[in-house]
């Protein structure tokens, strides 16, 4: 996981640390470039030397400031291994002190002599110093946290050498400036000594540890144990000295560089000094932005090969130079002046950017991949290898300056034996270089972001990673971004095509055949040789958008192998060319993609299973996981109105989202516009967070109404106009609505004067019709120029829908936006549908499933609906299902039924979902639509308190008499019922989980459920597969001599008998049993003897047969298509009075 490594710099297990290296680098450099100043700008004036002279001692004087690595190393790592390190430290910081007078006093007395025996005696305190310094990284930070500890470090170290720079060369500069710069070494050496005491305590890692006191034959002891460490220890010791190779030679020659062939002054040294430093530093820290934590080489072939081109430009860069035509040297003003030389200002910055990114890595693996007893002695070691590369370098440049060469063309040399060290990284590690180029090509093009990509990690050495599979660059993108090499089962015709074949050199592949039985066997041996392997469920690419059939392998590979199932979610690609969804997703050239690794999961299969029944098991698991993954990475924390501009944002603002029986059109940028406009006048008449009712049916005037409200953080309340004045007159009271909005047609043409009369009395009625002619422009301005959203929340109140008060007064439900979000987002993970679908909606949006599922779920989503009124149209709806082209239609067991006794058999010919709820979908109904229309229908379960969606039934997974199963995210809980066997009573909590409740007792006062559970009131039965089946209504059953009868069987029964005429079961009173059950039904030939026989034929107990039946003329049915049991006992208790 990556960590900002700037915390670090708060942390007491790092800071100490980073400023006793800053001060000791800043110390070292301090002195360095002071004598270089000394050297170049006063002793050769005052001596008249010569530049090969002066180039020779400078040159000398940094390899004198290496040249201690080499001695003294071997001997700092044994102590830092033997004793612990903070101590070692301390005690080396003291010697800083000592040093720093021997400084002060060479640069006082001017001895050339003397400040090269000081130069010398620094570079041995920090060859004693590094392996410390180094090998106690990994003790006190976490591994994760290496790549940026390191980052810091040696940006710090960098940054101290910039600083160390700018100040030995300018104070020096002045007049008697050797004095202040000798107060300061020794100051910083002090400091650095008092830093060194808080450095946490640690232990000794290797007190055994027997010191050597031959430098030369530890040296060499060291040196060899350190390259016999394996082949990646021995790589990143060469890469290592390299880089420091390169870095020295540029530093070193700068001075030269710049006086010599750039003719400049000392401030463009300092400026060229603070660039390259910038540039080492930037390129360090990036290392744990893209490695994330990672300790990788990923990055080292690019940067070896950015290095190149860096040195080999800036060498042609040097060859257009322009030379002033007098001795004068350039200031930093005329430097920066010239075109030419702002390219050898980039090349510097890339050079020192790219070794950062190069060096960072290697280091870290030399601290991760070694053991803690020896690795001071193996970071001795490659402080050994950096001096013998740093001294070589500085040995070489020194003969070919004084056989004549330039510096320029020494950078020239350079370039070029560093292109054959890139080539030889490159051919080394051509999967990173490979990964390398497509992760950078998939973030310019598709701008790819990485989450929980530390969940690899935590899904250990033996896991099996299974992703949805959208688009032909899934598996390259995965092996792009995967760290190391990951193994991908690969179809063995699908190995064999041409344009495959090169992303497979990315991975280890095993082509694996369908047909054969063993190749599951030997994918399972591979995975328990501690592997990834990569496997995508579904088989095939998508075809639909969402998860299609998942297959058993990949669950009971990783049952077998007892590895860890590691979800990864694919988002984005499924816009692209290389998804086989045109037409069904709206085409983007480079949308951005979005790669979630989720928490790996344990994967067991009941032993008890065999054979086919097995493998069902595996598959409905693995299902479950990736069902639950598509909708934890499906973005639900926002508010509607974000919703919808990011739907539109996907789907075009041009697409037609919505049209009612005006059959007028609205697309998504009509819809934002228009409910801006009308916002912006609500927005003077209501406040934030208002509840305001909508008293308005199904039609596009509802749905700006609905988002109007919502641009301008008003809450609708959703008013049901078929409950009846004096309830919904309680309604607006329950939820302090004080503001109601209609239409003048809707009231005239569903004549309800006096309804609103009646609502009027407590409430302002707005009517949509008199708004029109109030807007102003700068209400039209809102169009364009929208107000800025209020602060919402997504857990704040999105909606407000009410009960039908059969129980008392209505009650007030609340939901959230994440609520109905979250809904959606259950829906769409388990059922497909695109922008092809229409969805025909005749459910009010006062009833939750009109609002959720047949407005809300196809506006957010990018599916068109047609608003119709009325579901009690029972001619007109299937009429204009087929006039509308519809797909998916919604409707509860009254209406589908009513509908399918008039409608042709070719009205649903385009209808490929049919989902159902409210109440029971009856046999004969389910087998009407089978046999009539050829149209499955999806019976589903939920509650206005659930947004509202429970359980639903789905092509890929139905059963018969069941609502479905659970949906992901949601917990159930049984509790069991007295005189109830079987089942229990259910209760649910979940993310789609109500707010709370608006009472009568607490207005306005949200009172929320009790510990986040939902009490549905119903009695269920949930199988071994999760399919739950209603047994009926707590309320719903009668306890008759003793037993628990269920009213819903009684239903079942007469349903069975008479299916083409609807019937209802209350229970009343009973002196002699309690209770007694009457049956109402529109059966003109319905008698109780008919229901004792069906009894007794199916073993249903005679208690369940109704101690009273009457034909009557109809059922009542209330507005949302439920049955209207208050008024059938109402109507039963009158029909007893009368027997």
């Amino acid at each position: 996981m990556m960590h900002n490594q700037f915390l670090l710099m708060k942390d007491r297990r790092f800071l100490p640390l980073f400023v006793t290296q800053f001060l000791g680098a800043f110390h070292d450099n301090l002195f360095k470039n002071a004598l270089i100043v000394m050297i170049l700008y006063q002793i050769a004036t005052q001596t008249g030397m010569d530049a090969k002279t002066q180039s020779l001692l400078t040159t000398a004087a940094a390899g004198t400031l290496v040249l201690p690595f080499f001695i003294f190393s071997a001997l700092g790592g044994q102590l830092a291994d033997k004793y612990p390190k903070h101590i070692v430290i301390k005690y080396i910081k003291l010697a800083e002190i000592l040093i720093a007078f021997l400084g002060a006093a060479s640069l006082l007395s001017g001895s050339i002599v003397l400040s090269f025996i000081n130069i010398f005696a620094l570079g041995a305190q920090s060859a004693f110093f590094g392996p410390c310094k180094y090998s106690i990284l990994p003790e006190h930070l976490h591994r994760d946290e290496l790549i940026g500890g390191n980052a810091l470090l040696n940006t710090g170290t960098f940054l101290a050498i910039l600083v160390g720079t700018i100040v030995g060369t300018t104070v020096m500069g002045y007049e008697n400036g050797v004095i202040p710069v000798a107060i300061l070494m020794i100051l910083v050496a002090v400091t650095g000594y008092g830093s060194s005491r808080y450095i946490p305590t640690c232990h000794a890692a290797a007190p055994q540890t027997r010191i050597n006191p031959n430098l030369a034959v530890k040296t060499y002891d060291v040196l060899k144990y350190s390259f016999s460490q394996g082949w990646e220890i021995t790589l990143s010791l060469l890469g290592k000295g390299w880089f420091f190779c390169i870095g020295s030679l540029f530093l070193s020659q700068f001075p030269n560089y710049v006086k010599g062939t750039l003719q400049a002054q000392e401030t463009v040294l300092t400026f060229f000094t603070v660039l390259f430093s910038i540039g080492i530093g930037a390129g360090g820290l990036l290392n744990n932005r893209l490695l994330r934590g990672n300790v990788s080489a990923a990055f080292v072939p690019l940067a070896a090969l950015g290095i190149t081109a860096g040195s080999l430009d800036l060498s042609a860069a040097t060859a257009y130079i322009v030379h002033n035509t007098d001795d004068t040297l350039l200031t930093l003003g005329q430097f920066l002046s010239h075109l030419t030389h702002w390219r050898i200002i980039l090349d510097v910055f890339l050079v020192a950017a790219f070794g950062g990114l190069f060096v960072v890595p290697l280091a870290t693996i030399l601290q991760d991949r070694t053991k803690e007893e020896t690795r001071a002695q193996i970071m001795a070691g490659s402080s050994i290898t950096d001096s013998i590369f740093m001294v070589g370098c500085a040995v070489i440049a020194a003969l070919l300056i004084s056989s004549g060469w330039e510096v320029k063309q020494l950078f020239f040399a350079f370039s070029l034996a560093n292109l054959v060290v890139a080539i030889f990284i490159c051919r080394l590690l051509p999967d990173y270089l490979l990964k390398t180029i497509l992760q950078f090509l998939f973030k310019l093009l598709y701008r790819v972001e990485i989450r929980g990509f530390e969940n690899i990690e935590k899904a250990g050495k033996r896991a099996v990673i299974v992703g949805n599979h959208v688009s032909l660059l899934d598996p390259p993108l995965l092996a792009a971004f995967m760290p190391g090499r990951p193994m991908f089962a690969v179809n063995t015709q699908v190995a064999q095509w041409w344009w495959v074949k090169p992303f497979l050199r990315l991975v280890d592949a095993f082509p694996i055949d369908p047909t054969n039985p063993y190749t599951l066997k030997s994918l399972i041996r591979k995975v328990e040789e501690d592997r990834h392997i990569v496997i995508f469920p579904e088989g095939r690419l998508t075809s639909t958008g969402s998860l299609m059939k998942i297959y058993d392998g990949p669950g009971l590979i990783a049952d077998k192998a007892g590895a860890m199932i590691l979800p990864v979610r694919i988002d984005g690609a499924q816009y692209t060319g290389f998804s086989r969804l045109r037409g069904k997703l709206p085409f983007k050239r480079f949308p951005k993609i979005t790669i979630t690794f989720l928490p790996p999961l344990s994967f067991k299969i009941d032993e008890g299973l065999k054979g086919r029944s097995r493998r069902a098991s595996a598959a409905r698991q693995l299902y479950d996981v990736m069902e639950d993954m598509m909708l934890k990475t499906t973005e639900r924390e926002q508010t509607l109105w974000e919703a919808l501009h990011k739907a539109k944002m996907i789907q075009g603002g041009d697409f037609i989202c919505a049209e009612d029986v005006e059959f007028s059109p609205l697309t998504y940028k009509s819809l934002t516009r228009r409910a801006q406009i009308l916002g912006s006048y609500l927005y003077e008449m209501t406040e934030l967070k208002e509840n305001v009712g909508i008293l308005l049916p199904n039609s596009i005037g509802a749905i700006v109404s609905f988002f109007a409200l919502q641009s301008v953080g008003r809450i609708p309340a959703m008013l049901n106009f078929t409950m009846g004045a004096q309830a919904l007159s309680s309604a607006c009271t329950t939820g302090q609505i004080r503001t109601v909005l209609t239409s003048r047609r809707f009231v005239d043409l569903g004549r309800l004067d006096a309804l609103v009369e009646t609502l009027g009395q407590t409430t302002r009625i707005l009517y949509l019709e008199d708004i029109v002619p109030e807007l102003k422009f700068k209400h039209k301005l809102a169009a364009f120029f929208p107000r800025t959203l209020p602060v919402i929340s997504p857990f704040d109140p999105a909606v407000v829908l009410f009960t039908s008060g059969s129980e008392g007064s209505p009650k007030g439900v609340v939901l959230s936006h994440a609520n109905l979000l979250s809904n959606i987002a259950q829906l769409a993970s388990r059922v497909s549908f695109n922008r092809q679908d229409i969805v025909f909606n005749c459910l009010p949006m006062f009833h939750s499933f009109g609002l959720t599922g047949g407005t809300l779920l196809p506006l957010i989503s990018g599916v068109k609906t047609f608003m119709y009124p009325n579901p009690l149209h029972i001619r007109i709806v299937p009429e204009l299902v087929y006039a509308t082209n519809a797909t998916i239609l919604f409707g509860t067991d009254t209406f589908l039924s009513g509908y399918a006794r008039v409608a042709n058999s070719y009205d649903f010919y385009g209808v490929r979902y049919i989902f159902a709820g409210a109440e029971k979908v009856k046999e004969q109904t389910r087998k009407t639509y089978m046999n009539k229309f050829g149209v499955r229908i999806l019976e589903g379960y939920g509650a206005t308190e659930t947004s509202p969606v429970i359980a639903v039934n789905s092509p890929m997974h139905s059963k018969d008499g069941t609502v479905g199963r659970i949906l992901s995210g949601m917990n159930v809980r049984l509790d069991p019922v007295e005189g109830v066997t079987q089942g229990g009573r259910l209760f649910v909590n979940g993310p789609n989980i109500m707010l709370g409740y608006y009472k009568d007792d607490h207005p306005g006062i949200i009172q929320p459920p009790e510990d986040g559970w939902h009490d549905t009131g119903d009695i269920v039965d949930i199988d071994a597969e999760g399919y739950i089946r209603i047994l009926g209504r707590a309320k719903r059953f009668a306890k008759i001599a003793g037993e628990m009868v269920s009213l819903g069987v009684v239903e079942n029964m007469a349903a069975a008998l008479w299916p083409d005429h609807p019937s209802a079961v209350v229970a009343l009173p009973d002196d002699r049993k309690g209770e007694q059950l009457v049956l109402l039904t529109t059966a003109p030939e319905a008698n109780r003897s008919a229901l004792s026989a069906y009894a007794n034929e199916n073993n249903i107990p005679a208690l369940a047969v109704p101690a009273q039946v009457f034909s009557v003329d109809s059922i009542p049915v209330l507005g949302t298509g439920k049955t209207d049991y208050p008024a059938i006992l109402e109507k039963a208790k009158s029909l007893l009075e009368k027997e």
